[in-house]
């Protein structure tokens, strides 16, 4: 049953308010019908109807729902604002109030409206079809048993599916660009790979304005000349916008993007022109942004910054340590792990320039989101989420807002490999702590506890010992259980230890001494306790 809700409690919207990493995928409406089960049949439309994107779902059954409509979505109503019975199409006032009502859903930005019947309505108004029809707007007839409910889990759930799909392309995007720049030649490997992922074309502008290196496919000239002058657009101008777009033409063509390479600080830019495609396009080219930042950062012959940089980026894509090491220096050099920001490979390059460093690896920024179960309605997504891999001269790490950061011990190049691991150790550790900054500790396993509560445990545990009774307690223990030994450190006889012993076990609440866990348990609490 189609059971209509009160119109003066109307729902609130359930399309995100919140854009994630990268939009929600549209579903067209052709595969919501084909969905097994619902039964839906598509009355009125353009001859296109079918192809139509849809990116929500909403029920209302307010005489007016412009004002709880976002765009985009699939409006379901039982028609309880619609009188029931026949309806004369001749009869202006009647046709007209359906006509309108349509108007307004088409006004609102609805991509399709579905129409469910029962239990106000025995068949989908005749009017309400025609009005469709005249104004291009598809309508779906749901049928008696088909809940709404039943619609929008549907519709959530292809969307839910096409998102995770979204994810392993732009995934399986990243890694090709990352082997692309660990590549000998890695400027044309990188736009190379970028330019088979978008299936179009990636242009490098130097300084002077002119290509430098191009992949992908060839554009007309006309289009070549557009792309050049939008790229001009954020070359050479550090405070200027770091990147510019144009439809082409009016939506004629390929969309034109141009991208400032290091903040616009050496004049370069990167152009790609491609058709309108995937969600992910835009996170696969920021992160083609942010590799050929590094990897075409001006050389400084003092500090051989261009070097260093292009050596670091090889060595955390998987490159051998000794190659970077050779290029790194001696160091030290600190290696931190951190998750946070707004999901994006640009938040990765605010955190570098923060922690003062351009030796960044943006790891899958613009990628991770949270992500509910399949069919769940997902009615306003926190921000994905960037996990970053920077490396940085051993200076002190301060935090840094909207992140958490796992710091390594100091380390020199050829041993980055393994401060990496302490990294992704700390930050582990600090996301399970809910503290902002957590940095690799050395010194053993009891270093990995933090002291205060290691000291608080230890008074607890030791509580019911007189000074007396925890001093034989140490003794014995430091002497591997020993009773002699015991007795002649402590002066006394050994059966005095025995009872001493047996006493501690009682009022420890009858722990076993002789098991090897207990033993460590209590020593541990005794080098915590004065």
């Amino acid at each position: 049953m189609n059971a209509p809700e009160t119109p003066a409690a109307p729902p609130a919207p359930l399309v995100p308010l919140v854009p994630p990493a990268f939009p929600l995928p549209r579903i067209p409406l052709s595969a919501l019908l084909g969905e097994a089960g619902l039964g839906l049949r598509l009355l009125a439309g353009p001859q296109d109807a079918a192809d139509t994107p849809l990116q929500g779902v909403h029920a209302s059954e307010m005489a007016d729902p412009h004002p709880y409509l976002l765009g985009g979505e699939l409006l379901l109503t039982a028609g309880v604002q619609f009188p029931t019975g026949p309806v004369d199409l001749a009869d202006p006032a009647r046709y007209a109030a359906r006509v309108r009502y349509a108007a307004r859903v088409r006004e609102a930005g609805a991509a399709a409206l579905g129409f469910g019947v029962t239990p106000v309505h025995d068949t989908v108004p005749a009017d309400l079809v025609e009005a469709c029809e005249r104004l291009g707007l598809p309508l779906i007839e749901v049928p008696p048993r088909t809940p709404f409910t039943a619609v929008a889990r549907a519709l959530w759930g292809l969307m839910a599916r096409a998102r995770t799909r979204e994810l392993g392309r732009v995934s399986e995007a990243q890694r090709s660009l990352a082997a692309a720049a660990a590549r000998p030649d890695p400027v044309p490997a990188v736009l190379g790979a970028l330019a088979a992922r978008l299936d179009g074309r990636a242009v490098l502008f130097g300084a002077d304005g002119t290509e430098s290196a191009a992949a992908g496919r060839a554009v007309p000239p006309e289009t070549a000349r557009a792309l050049a002058e939008l790229a001009g657009v954020v070359r050479s101008r550090p405070r200027g916008p770091s990147s510019a777009s144009d439809g082409g033409g009016g939506g004629a063509g390929p969309r034109l993007a141009a991208y400032a390479l290091g903040g616009g600080e050496g004049g370069l830019a990167l152009g790609v022109a491609a058709e309108p495609g995937a969600p992910g396009d835009r996170t696969i080219t920021g992160l083609a942004v942010v590799l050929l930042s590094l990897l075409t950062a001006p050389y400084d012959r003092a500090a051989g910054t261009a070097a260093r940089d292009t050596a670091l980026v090889r060595l955390l894509l998987g490159a051998a340590p000794a190659d970077a090491a050779r290029t790194l220096g001696p160091g030290p050099w600190t290696v931190v792990h951190a998750r946070g920001g707004d999901g994006t490979p640009f938040a990765a390059t605010a955190l570098a320039a923060a922690l003062g460093t351009s030796l960044v690896d943006p790891g899958n920024a613009g990628v991770e989101g949270p992500e509910g179960p399949e069919g769940a309605v997902p009615a306003a997504p926190a921000p994905a989420s960037a996990s970053v891999r920077l490396v940085l001269p051993a200076t002190p790490v301060l935090p840094q807002p909207g992140w958490t950061l796992g710091v390594s011990a100091p380390a020199e190049a050829d041993g980055l490999v393994a401060a990496d691991a302490q990294a992704a150790r700390a930050l582990r550790r600090a996301e399970a702590r809910r503290v902002p900054v957590q940095r690799h500790v050395t010194g053993g396993l009891a270093a990995l506890v933090d002291q205060d509560e290691a000291a608080a445990y230890a008074r607890d545990l030791l509580a019911p010992l007189s000074p007396v009774l925890a001093e034989t307690l140490r003794t014995w223990l430091s002497l591997h259980g020993s009773w002699d030994r015991t007795a002649t450190a402590l002066g006394v006889h050994r059966n005095t230890v025995r009872q001493r012993v047996g006493r501690i076990a009682t009022l420890l609440g009858g722990r076993d001494l002789d098991d090897p866990d207990v033993r460590m348990e209590l020593w541990f609490a005794l080098g915590r306790t004065p």
